[in-house]
């Protein structure tokens, strides 16, 4: 907590660096991980060892885009450092600043519908490398200024106010739709979030689309991004959000930067521009079905949930996995109306899992204890008629597993670090390896089943991003494409006798299929059921039913109808993907560029560790009156040296301080070090006549030690535990002679173990339902001197009355040495008193959290208010002393009261939480002011 008068000056500091915060995480990499890098013009591919042939082809790809695509938003290039991550088992990708670098994380997604079928590397690349090449050409005017004094914080602080985040990832998934032959601009699963809110009427403010709610669903930023950028480009030519990006970084227009550069280069107002945009989509994904498919909910209805990932027990029973905004993830099983809870799911990447004879097979998402980017996908199997569960395989990485018939044996997908893809058959009992399916093509098998004991039917990935529906053969590997191979996506196979149902993309929508194996016949299933909702997607068959899910704006929905109402109407064309009427996909000069795209020849070369260690760059002021810092922020590429030089002044002491501060975090135990030198301290003392004399001394801090931080996380729970350990020695130089034992030298140990517990938290939960955080602490002298002091405290989540609501406990003792008190207080004391540090001290705290209000409502696309929330509280505090007589000081520290907070996003992007409290004491503030009555700000300790 910050004192109001403070919290304009103390933000600064915490905005320039927090804006070029990223998804990087320190020392997250073993140091057994060799590393090569191929190093051209554009971007330098650093990579593990193995990976050659991946990293040349993304060097390539750079190289080949580069020259093509700078017309389109700047001719400027800075050399990108670009880390690939291989030991993640999602799909992921960021460019960042302070400091630039990027990385991609190259395991594909089993849903080819989200993120496309195109390998995930060359998606990667098209797409984050757009990245760089705005970055590099936002340095200009104010952006450039800022960048020239505070470095690259300076540089995401300006860019990050003036430039959207729509615009950024919008005009990436743009680059990645015109320069391949997909690009999720194609794929009609990128557009459902909006398809949903149009077909149920939700006119949603412009604010809130770009906020979102915390009871209502709201699309992100990457599909509205998409199409504001593509209507701009096919209406206003290839070269305009070049200048807009250019105006705007440059803050041509100091206040809204941004829109006055759409208006300057389009001709249109801001509000006009992309109402037109989202009116053009709007004309093409909308239809009358769609929205006669939303009269079964209330007009005003919020966010339902999600039912996923259907399969049949019986016609009657039907098993899913259901979630929402309050509830975590459950496997369901519901006979009629009548629904009953099997058990929680684990975490799960993509929440799929198969069920077969009374059991579900499903993979766990599970992070490597000390290495957080290294995961595993670990195979669990759940019985459905007691709930129970047990582990079958351990540190594996294994996607889409499913039963075959009787249940002794499971066919996986296996992805491993090297980007070797292999369908696994595994002894359903021990988890034991039976058989690695050969894959001589280098295909990517997605949800596969058993057809029989020898094939295995998949929706298959070919290098060139072509899909099919597939029998492999599970001895030889051999590839049987029941469906004619093309680049709309495949998914959710499912087989019932001779017939093989999947999900498929046609056109605007992603519909069901069904193809006959003996005569490889492609159908569509057609009926009034299933023409009424957005996507028809995970398929189960029944005896005589069908179900599926689709999307809207309530949430994954589960559908059900009768085979005999339907119809199957053959399929013989292969299905093309939709381009929305943007014609200019296909006229720009590097439409589909990467059907050219060749390996980079460059040479690979060791990349030693410690290249540029030190890689200072920010320049970051924390200003909180009366101390004044600026600090030389820096960070190696690999991520695993942080370092901080600063220079600070305090205004009351007048003294100087330099620091140096550095953490390596590629062993086990991360190593930290810190030095301080501080000029001209000074303070009051009495002389030997009882004068009062000002002391004057420099002092020198040094502090040494090891930290092993350890995540726990798998199954329903994250937990953490953190072990540090440090020596800390000062030197205090005194001027005065006198007062040399006043200031004696000290070295102390301090010691720290803090432990950490909670299950998922749904989203509209303010806390997590169940939780623990625990710290002990102890500090101690190891001279003549003799001081110590030892802390543990605790807070406790628990749910409240309503399932949103936390009731939440707080407890803490500190005891310390009767003679020296060297060790500044840590006990969290009750609110509203000022603190000090006596000799026992003991605390107890009592909270019940509660929401009060979803405004869903801001004022000048600055400040959104999502939430407001509230929490009463009593605080109990009795501290323990002794008078130089002898005799024992007591005294209780009570207070009640309430807390405001308020959940906000800013610049329509950056959320900020901050609250206000009013604190009633109930004794006397026996070390601070006077009155009963306390009312404070309270600020955030981060910001975005």
């Amino acid at each position: 907590m910050i004192k109001p008068k403070f919290c304009s000056l103390a933000v600064v500091g915490l905005v320039l660096m927090a804006l070029g915060a990223n998804a990087q995480q320190f020392g997250g990499n073993p140091p057994s991980i060799k590393w090569k890098q191929v190093n051209d013009s554009a971007a330098r591919v650093i990579y593990p060892v193995g990976m050659d042939s991946v990293a040349r082809r993304l060097a390539g790809i750079i190289n080949h885009i580069n020259h093509i695509t700078r017309p389109t938003i700047g001719f400027k290039q800075n050399k990108v450092n670009i880390v690939l991550q291989n030991q993640l088992i999602t799909t992921n990708g960021y460019v960042g600043l302070a400091p630039f670098r990027s990385e991609f994380y190259l395991v594909p997604a089993q849903n080819s519908f989200s993120l496309g079928s195109l390998p995930v590397g060359d998606q990667l690349a098209v797409h984050e490398f757009r990245h760089v090449q705005q970055y590099n050409n936002s340095v200009v005017g104010l952006t450039a200024f800022l960048k020239a004094i505070f470095g690259e914080g300076g540089q995401a602080l300006a860019y990050g106010i003036a430039v959207p985040n729509w615009f950024a990832e919008g005009d990436a998934v743009y680059n990645e739709t015109y320069m391949t032959n997909q690009g999720r601009g194609r794929l009609p699963y990128f557009f459902n979030g909006y398809r949903s809110l149009w077909a149920a009427g939700k006119n949603y403010s412009w604010m809130k689309l770009r906020n979102g709610s915390y009871r209502d669903y709201t699309p992100d930023w990457y599909p509205m991004g998409y199409m504001l950028i593509a209507y701009g480009r096919e209406n206003y030519g290839n070269d305009v959000w070049r200048k807009v990006n250019h105006d705007a970084a440059a803050y041509r227009s100091l206040f809204y930067p941004f829109q006055s550069a759409v208006k300057r280069n389009t001709g249109k107002s801001y509000t006009d521009f992309r109402n037109a945009a989202l009116t053009h989509f709007k004309q093409q994904l909308l239809t009358p079905e769609l929205q006669a498919g939303t009269k079964q909910y209330r007009s005003n209805r919020h966010f339902i949930g999600n039912q996923e990932f259907p399969v049949y027990v019986n016609d009657s029973t039907i098993i899913y996995r259901k979630s929402s905004y309050q509830q975590r993830a459950t496997f369901m099983m519901k006979a009629g109306n009548t629904e009953r809870k099997i058990r929680l799911a684990d975490f799960t990447v993509d929440g799929y899992f198969n069920y077969n004879n009374g059991q579900i097979v499903y993979a766990s998402r599970r992070p490597d204890p000390r290495w957080t980017y290294r995961e595993y996908n670990e195979l669990k199997i759940v019985d459905v008629k007691t709930g129970s569960q047990h582990g079958l395989t351990h540190k594996t990485k294994y996607f889409a597993p499913a039963f075959n018939i009787d249940n002794s044996r499971i066919v996986a997908v296996d992805v491993q670090p090297s980007g070797k893809y292999a369908l696994h058959i595994l002894n359903a009992t021990d988890g034991k390896l039976i058989k690695e399916v050969p894959n001589p093509g280098g295909l990517f098998y997605t949800y596969p089943k058993f057809y029989n004991e020898k094939e295995i039917v998949t929706a298959i990935r070919k290098p060139s991003g072509s899909m099919s529906i597939a029998l492999v053969d599970v001895e030889t590997g051999k590839v049987n494409e029941l469906t004619p191979e093309g680049i709309a996506p495949k998914a959710f196979p499912v087989v019932q006798k001779d017939t093989v149902y999947f999900t498929g993309t046609s056109g605007m929508d992603d519909k069901l299929f069904a193809v006959s194996v003996p005569d490889k016949k492609v159908f569509e299933l057609q009926g009034d059921s299933l023409r009424n909702y957005i996507g028809n997607y995970q398929p189960a068959i029944g005896t005589n039913k069908l179900a599926w899910t689709s999307f809207s704006a309530y949430g994954y929905q589960l559908h059900e109808a009768n085979k005999s109402g339907l119809q199957f109407k053959p399929v013989t064309v292969v299905p093309q993907l939709p381009e929305f009427n943007i014609a200019s996909l296909k006229q720009e000069p590097g439409a589909n560029l990467m059907a050219s795209t060749i390996p980079a020849t460059t040479d690979a070369k060791k990349y030693p560790k410690f290249t540029h260690p030190f890689n200072f760059h920010s320049l970051v002021p924390y200003f909180d009156d009366p101390d004044y810092t600026f600090s030389l922020m820096g960070e190696n590429i690999l991520n695993t040296l942080q370092t901080d030089l600063s220079f600070g002044y305090n205004r009351n002491e007048g003294y100087k301080q330099f620091s140096f501060n550095t953490i390596y975090g590629a062993f086990f135990p991360y190593l930290f070090g810190r030095v301080d030198y501080t000029l001209d301290r000074r303070d009051y003392g009495f002389d030997a006549n009882r004068n009062i004399v000002e002391v004057n001394w420099n002092e020198t801090k040094l502090q040494t030690g090891i930290q092993v931080p350890l995540l726990f996380a798998g199954g329903r729970n994250y937990t953490r535990l953190t072990f540090t350990s440090s020596i800390n020695y000062s030197i205090n130089d005194v001027k005065q002679q006198a007062f040399k034992n006043a200031l004696p030298n000290n070295t102390y140990l301090n010691n720290s173990v803090t432990f950490s517990n909670q299950i998922a938290k749904p989203y509209q939960l303010i806390n997590p339902q169940l939780a623990q955080n625990i710290t002990l602490s102890y500090r101690n002298t190891i001279n003549s001197l003799n001081a110590h002091q030892f802390l543990a405290s605790g807070t406790f989540y628990f749910p409240g009355l309503i399932s949103t609501h936390s009731l939440v406990f707080n407890v803490a003792h500190q005891r310390r040495d009767r003679a020296y008190s060297l060790f500044s207080n840590q006990l969290p004391f009750s609110r509203g008193y000022t603190a000090d540090n006596l000799y026992r001290l003991y605390k107890v705290g009592v909270n019940y959290h509660f929401p009060v209000a979803y405004p869903d409502a801001g004022v000048g696309n600055l400040v959104y208010l999502m939430r407001l929330r509230g929490n009463v509280f009593y605080d109990y505090t009795h501290g323990t002393d002794f008078y130089r007589n002898g005799t024992t000081f007591k005294a209780d520290f009570r207070s009640v009261g309430a807390e405001l907070y308020f959940d906000t996003q800013w610049f329509n992007q950056s959320a900020i939480t901050f609250g206000i409290r009013y604190t009633r004491l109930l004794d006397n503030d026996i070390f601070g002011g006077n009155g009963r009555d306390r009312l404070t700000l309270i600020l955030p300790l981060s910001i975005f």
